[in-house]
Protein backbone atom coordinates (compact mmCIF):
# COMPACT_ATOMS: atom_id res chain seq x y z
CA UNK A 1 0.00 0.00 0.00
CA UNK A 2 2.73 2.47 0.99
CA UNK A 3 4.71 1.80 -2.19
CA UNK A 4 1.68 2.40 -4.40
CA UNK A 5 0.83 5.69 -2.71
CA UNK A 6 4.46 6.85 -2.60
CA UNK A 7 5.03 6.21 -6.29
CA UNK A 8 1.86 7.98 -7.34
CA UNK A 9 2.47 10.91 -5.00
CA UNK A 10 5.87 11.62 -6.58
CA UNK A 11 4.42 11.55 -10.10
CA UNK A 12 1.40 13.68 -9.15
CA UNK A 13 3.57 16.39 -7.60
CA UNK A 14 5.84 16.74 -10.66
CA UNK A 15 2.87 16.73 -13.07
CA UNK A 16 1.23 19.35 -10.85
CA UNK A 17 4.33 21.52 -11.10
CA UNK A 18 4.17 21.18 -14.89
CA UNK A 19 0.52 22.21 -14.84
CA UNK A 20 1.37 25.34 -12.83
CA UNK A 21 4.22 26.15 -15.22
CA UNK A 22 1.81 25.93 -18.14
CA UNK A 23 -0.87 27.90 -16.29
CA UNK A 24 1.56 30.71 -15.51
CA UNK A 25 3.22 30.57 -18.91
CA UNK A 26 6.73 30.50 -17.42
CA UNK A 27 8.18 28.62 -20.42
CA UNK A 28 6.17 30.45 -23.09
CA UNK A 29 4.08 28.93 -25.83
CA UNK A 30 6.78 26.47 -26.89
CA UNK A 31 7.64 25.14 -23.42
CA UNK A 32 5.93 21.79 -23.81
CA UNK A 33 7.43 21.25 -27.25
CA UNK A 34 10.93 22.09 -26.04
CA UNK A 35 10.66 19.71 -23.07
CA UNK A 36 9.31 16.97 -25.31
CA UNK A 37 12.13 17.34 -27.82
CA UNK A 38 14.71 17.49 -25.02
CA UNK A 39 13.37 14.25 -23.54
CA UNK A 40 13.04 12.40 -26.86
CA UNK A 41 16.24 13.43 -28.62
CA UNK A 42 18.68 13.92 -25.73
CA UNK A 43 17.71 12.95 -22.18
CA UNK A 44 15.81 9.69 -22.79
CA UNK A 45 18.47 8.16 -25.08
CA UNK A 46 21.09 8.99 -22.44
CA UNK A 47 18.96 7.48 -19.67
CA UNK A 48 18.29 4.30 -21.64
CA UNK A 49 21.95 3.88 -22.54
CA UNK A 50 23.20 4.30 -18.97
CA UNK A 51 20.45 2.02 -17.60
CA UNK A 52 20.97 -0.81 -20.06
CA UNK A 53 24.77 -0.55 -20.15
CA UNK A 54 24.78 -1.46 -16.44
CA UNK A 55 21.99 -4.05 -16.64
CA UNK A 56 22.35 -7.78 -16.15
CA UNK A 57 20.87 -9.13 -19.37
CA UNK A 58 20.54 -12.61 -17.87
CA UNK A 59 17.37 -11.46 -16.09
CA UNK A 60 15.47 -11.56 -19.38
CA UNK A 61 15.53 -15.36 -19.43
CA UNK A 62 12.72 -16.23 -17.01
CA UNK A 63 9.19 -17.54 -17.05
CA UNK A 64 7.98 -14.35 -15.41
CA UNK A 65 9.28 -12.27 -18.30
CA UNK A 66 7.61 -14.64 -20.75
CA UNK A 67 4.31 -14.08 -18.94
CA UNK A 68 4.85 -10.32 -19.18
CA UNK A 69 5.67 -10.55 -22.88
CA UNK A 70 2.60 -12.67 -23.65
CA UNK A 71 0.22 -10.47 -21.62
CA UNK A 72 1.68 -7.39 -23.33
CA UNK A 73 1.16 -8.96 -26.74
CA UNK A 74 -2.39 -9.98 -25.80
CA UNK A 75 -3.44 -6.48 -24.71
CA UNK A 76 -1.74 -4.76 -27.65
CA UNK A 77 -3.07 -7.38 -30.06
CA UNK A 78 -6.68 -6.79 -29.04
CA UNK A 79 -6.32 -3.05 -29.60
CA UNK A 80 -4.61 -3.55 -32.97
CA UNK A 81 -7.35 -5.95 -34.10
CA UNK A 82 -10.07 -3.47 -33.18
CA UNK A 83 -8.10 -0.59 -34.69
CA UNK A 84 -7.73 -2.40 -38.00
CA UNK A 85 -11.42 -3.34 -38.05
CA UNK A 86 -12.50 0.22 -37.24
CA UNK A 87 -9.98 1.89 -39.56
CA UNK A 88 -8.31 4.03 -36.90
CA UNK A 89 -5.09 4.38 -38.89
CA UNK A 90 -1.61 2.99 -38.34
CA UNK A 91 -0.27 5.82 -36.19
CA UNK A 92 -3.24 6.14 -33.82
CA UNK A 93 -3.57 2.37 -33.56
CA UNK A 94 0.11 2.06 -32.63
CA UNK A 95 -0.18 4.73 -29.93
CA UNK A 96 -3.35 3.10 -28.62
CA UNK A 97 -1.72 -0.34 -28.56
CA UNK A 98 1.18 1.09 -26.57
CA UNK A 99 -1.21 2.77 -24.10
CA UNK A 100 -2.95 -0.60 -23.70
CA UNK A 101 0.18 -2.57 -22.84
CA UNK A 102 3.32 -0.47 -22.19
CA UNK A 103 3.62 -0.15 -18.41
CA UNK A 104 5.26 2.56 -16.35
CA UNK A 105 8.10 0.33 -15.22
CA UNK A 106 10.57 3.13 -14.51
CA UNK A 107 9.59 6.10 -12.36
CA UNK A 108 6.51 4.31 -10.93
CA UNK A 109 7.45 0.65 -11.27
CA UNK A 110 10.68 0.96 -9.29
CA UNK A 111 9.19 2.47 -6.08
CA UNK A 112 6.26 0.05 -6.21
CA UNK A 113 8.65 -2.86 -6.69
CA UNK A 114 10.58 -1.71 -3.62
CA UNK A 115 7.63 -1.14 -1.29
CA UNK A 116 5.13 -3.74 -2.55
CA UNK A 117 7.36 -6.53 -3.90
CA UNK A 118 10.37 -5.85 -1.69
CA UNK A 119 12.96 -5.88 -4.49
CA UNK A 120 13.59 -3.16 -7.09
CA UNK A 121 15.33 -5.64 -9.41
CA UNK A 122 12.03 -7.47 -10.01
CA UNK A 123 10.95 -4.72 -12.41
CA UNK A 124 14.19 -4.95 -14.41
CA UNK A 125 13.01 -7.72 -16.78
CA UNK A 126 9.94 -5.71 -17.73
CA UNK A 127 12.04 -2.58 -18.21
CA UNK A 128 14.51 -4.42 -20.43
CA UNK A 129 11.79 -6.13 -22.46
CA UNK A 130 10.06 -2.84 -23.17
CA UNK A 131 13.22 -0.90 -23.96
CA UNK A 132 14.89 -3.56 -26.10
CA UNK A 133 11.89 -5.31 -27.66
CA UNK A 134 8.82 -3.09 -27.71
CA UNK A 135 10.23 0.43 -28.09
CA UNK A 136 12.37 -0.05 -31.24
CA UNK A 137 9.54 -1.90 -33.01
CA UNK A 138 6.86 0.63 -32.05
CA UNK A 139 8.97 3.65 -32.98
CA UNK A 140 9.89 2.07 -36.30
CA UNK A 141 6.19 1.63 -37.05
CA UNK A 142 5.57 5.27 -36.09
CA UNK A 143 8.45 6.34 -38.35
CA UNK A 144 6.90 4.43 -41.24
CA UNK A 145 3.41 5.71 -40.45
CA UNK A 146 4.63 9.31 -40.45
CA UNK A 147 6.17 8.83 -43.89
CA UNK A 148 9.74 9.32 -42.68
CA UNK A 149 10.57 5.67 -43.22
CA UNK A 150 9.00 5.36 -46.65
CA UNK A 151 11.55 7.43 -48.52
CA UNK A 152 14.54 5.96 -50.27
CA UNK A 153 15.51 2.39 -51.09
CA UNK A 154 14.69 -0.74 -49.11
CA UNK A 155 17.99 -0.78 -47.22
CA UNK A 156 17.24 2.71 -45.92
CA UNK A 157 13.82 1.62 -44.65
CA UNK A 158 15.37 -1.38 -42.92
CA UNK A 159 17.72 0.97 -41.08
CA UNK A 160 14.82 3.08 -39.75
CA UNK A 161 15.39 1.99 -36.10
CA UNK A 162 19.00 3.17 -36.27
CA UNK A 163 17.84 6.70 -37.08
CA UNK A 164 15.71 6.91 -33.94
CA UNK A 165 17.52 8.31 -30.85
CA UNK A 166 15.48 6.23 -28.38
CA UNK A 167 16.20 3.01 -30.23
CA UNK A 168 19.87 3.90 -30.70
CA UNK A 169 20.32 4.62 -26.98
CA UNK A 170 18.63 1.33 -26.03
CA UNK A 171 20.52 -0.84 -28.52
CA UNK A 172 23.86 0.79 -27.69
CA UNK A 173 23.32 0.11 -23.99
CA UNK A 174 22.47 -3.52 -24.66
CA UNK A 175 25.57 -3.90 -26.84
CA UNK A 176 27.82 -2.49 -24.11
CA UNK A 177 26.27 -4.76 -21.46
CA UNK A 178 26.42 -7.86 -23.68
CA UNK A 179 30.09 -7.20 -24.47
CA UNK A 180 30.92 -6.81 -20.79
CA UNK A 181 32.43 -3.39 -21.37
CA UNK A 182 32.83 -0.78 -18.67
CA UNK A 183 32.23 2.74 -19.89
CA UNK A 184 34.82 5.20 -18.45
CA UNK A 185 33.50 7.60 -15.83
CA UNK A 186 34.30 10.73 -17.91
CA UNK A 187 31.86 9.36 -20.51
CA UNK A 188 29.25 7.72 -18.27
CA UNK A 189 28.92 10.50 -15.68
CA UNK A 190 27.83 13.25 -18.13
CA UNK A 191 25.39 10.82 -19.76
CA UNK A 192 23.99 9.91 -16.34
CA UNK A 193 23.56 13.58 -15.51
CA UNK A 194 21.81 14.29 -18.82
CA UNK A 195 19.66 11.16 -18.49
CA UNK A 196 18.46 12.42 -15.12
CA UNK A 197 16.48 15.10 -16.96
CA UNK A 198 14.38 12.56 -18.84
CA UNK A 199 11.66 11.64 -16.35
CA UNK A 200 11.18 15.20 -14.96
CA UNK A 201 11.02 16.62 -18.50
CA UNK A 202 8.42 14.04 -19.56
CA UNK A 203 6.27 14.63 -16.47
CA UNK A 204 6.52 18.42 -16.70
CA UNK A 205 5.57 18.36 -20.40
CA UNK A 206 2.63 16.11 -19.55
CA UNK A 207 1.52 18.54 -16.83
CA UNK A 208 1.75 21.50 -19.22
CA UNK A 209 -0.38 19.59 -21.75
CA UNK A 210 -3.22 19.41 -19.21
CA UNK A 211 -3.65 23.20 -19.18
CA UNK A 212 -6.87 24.15 -20.92
CA UNK A 213 -7.63 20.55 -21.82
CA UNK A 214 -11.11 19.07 -21.59
CA UNK A 215 -12.10 16.17 -19.38
CA UNK A 216 -10.47 12.90 -20.51
CA UNK A 217 -12.51 10.41 -22.48
CA UNK A 218 -14.31 12.97 -24.62
CA UNK A 219 -13.93 14.00 -28.23
CA UNK A 220 -13.16 11.95 -31.34
CA UNK A 221 -10.75 9.61 -29.53
CA UNK A 222 -13.26 8.61 -26.84
CA UNK A 223 -13.62 5.02 -28.03
CA UNK A 224 -9.86 4.58 -28.37
CA UNK A 225 -9.26 5.95 -24.87
CA UNK A 226 -11.91 3.75 -23.27
CA UNK A 227 -10.59 0.63 -25.00
CA UNK A 228 -6.94 1.31 -24.17
CA UNK A 229 -7.74 2.08 -20.52
CA UNK A 230 -9.88 -1.05 -20.16
CA UNK A 231 -7.13 -3.22 -21.64
CA UNK A 232 -4.38 -1.58 -19.57
CA UNK A 233 -6.21 -1.48 -16.23
CA UNK A 234 -8.11 -4.79 -16.41
CA UNK A 235 -7.22 -6.81 -19.49
CA UNK A 236 -3.44 -6.94 -19.16
CA UNK A 237 -3.28 -7.81 -15.43
CA UNK A 238 -6.06 -10.38 -15.91
CA UNK A 239 -4.16 -11.96 -18.80
CA UNK A 240 -0.97 -11.99 -16.72
CA UNK A 241 -2.76 -13.70 -13.83
CA UNK A 242 -4.32 -16.33 -16.11
CA UNK A 243 -1.03 -17.06 -17.89
CA UNK A 244 1.07 -17.10 -14.72
CA UNK A 245 -1.26 -19.22 -12.60
CA UNK A 246 -2.79 -21.43 -15.27
CA UNK A 247 -0.09 -21.71 -17.91
CA UNK A 248 3.18 -21.50 -15.96
CA UNK A 249 2.11 -22.65 -12.52
CA UNK A 250 3.44 -19.57 -10.74
CA UNK A 251 2.17 -18.85 -7.25
CA UNK A 252 2.97 -16.79 -4.18
CA UNK A 253 5.56 -14.05 -4.65
CA UNK A 254 6.21 -14.88 -8.30
CA UNK A 255 2.52 -14.61 -9.17
CA UNK A 256 2.23 -11.32 -7.27
CA UNK A 257 5.28 -9.99 -9.11
CA UNK A 258 3.96 -10.52 -12.64
CA UNK A 259 0.42 -9.33 -11.88
CA UNK A 260 1.58 -6.16 -10.10
CA UNK A 261 3.97 -5.19 -12.89
CA UNK A 262 1.26 -5.85 -15.50
CA UNK A 263 -1.21 -3.71 -13.55
CA UNK A 264 1.05 -0.64 -13.66
CA UNK A 265 -0.49 2.23 -15.66
CA UNK A 266 0.57 3.39 -19.12
CA UNK A 267 3.99 5.05 -19.14
CA UNK A 268 4.24 8.84 -19.38
CA UNK A 269 6.88 8.66 -22.11
CA UNK A 270 4.19 7.40 -24.49
CA UNK A 271 2.90 10.97 -24.60
CA UNK A 272 6.39 12.05 -25.67
CA UNK A 273 6.28 9.57 -28.57
CA UNK A 274 2.81 10.72 -29.62
CA UNK A 275 3.79 14.37 -29.42
CA UNK A 276 7.05 13.84 -31.30
CA UNK A 277 5.29 12.10 -34.20
CA UNK A 278 2.23 14.35 -34.06
CA UNK A 279 -0.25 11.50 -33.84
CA UNK A 280 -2.66 10.42 -31.10
CA UNK A 281 -1.53 13.08 -28.63
CA UNK A 282 -4.90 13.42 -26.94
CA UNK A 283 -5.34 9.65 -26.98
CA UNK A 284 -2.00 9.19 -25.21
CA UNK A 285 -2.58 11.99 -22.70
CA UNK A 286 -6.06 10.83 -21.71
CA UNK A 287 -5.14 7.15 -21.60
CA UNK A 288 -2.12 7.79 -19.39
CA UNK A 289 -4.10 10.03 -17.04
CA UNK A 290 -7.10 7.73 -16.64
CA UNK A 291 -5.07 4.50 -16.40
CA UNK A 292 -2.84 6.12 -13.77
CA UNK A 293 -5.85 7.08 -11.64
CA UNK A 294 -7.50 3.66 -12.04
CA UNK A 295 -4.30 1.76 -11.31
CA UNK A 296 -4.35 2.94 -7.68
CA UNK A 297 -7.37 0.79 -6.65
CA UNK A 298 -6.28 -1.98 -9.03
CA UNK A 299 -2.79 -2.24 -7.50
CA UNK A 300 -4.14 -1.99 -3.96
CA UNK A 301 -6.62 -4.77 -4.75
CA UNK A 302 -3.98 -7.00 -6.36
CA UNK A 303 -1.63 -6.53 -3.40
CA UNK A 304 -4.45 -7.36 -0.96
CA UNK A 305 -5.60 -10.48 -2.86
CA UNK A 306 -2.25 -11.97 -3.78
CA UNK A 307 0.07 -10.50 -1.17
Amino acid sequence: MQGVLTGFAVIAVVIGVGYLIGLRGYLGDQGREVLTKLAFHVASPALLFTTLARADLSVIFSSRLLVTALSTAAAAGVFVAVGVARGWGLGRTTIGALCSSYVNSGNLGIPIAVYVLGDASLVAPVLLFQLVGVTPVALTVLDLASGEGEKGPLWRRLLTPLRNPIAVGSLAGVAVSAAGLKVPAPVMDPLTLIGGMSVPAVLLAFGISLCGSTMPGRGPDRQLVLLSVALKSVGQPAAAWALAAGGFGLHGAQLLDVVVTSALPAAQNLYTYASTYGVGERLARDSILVSTVLSVPVLVGVAALLG
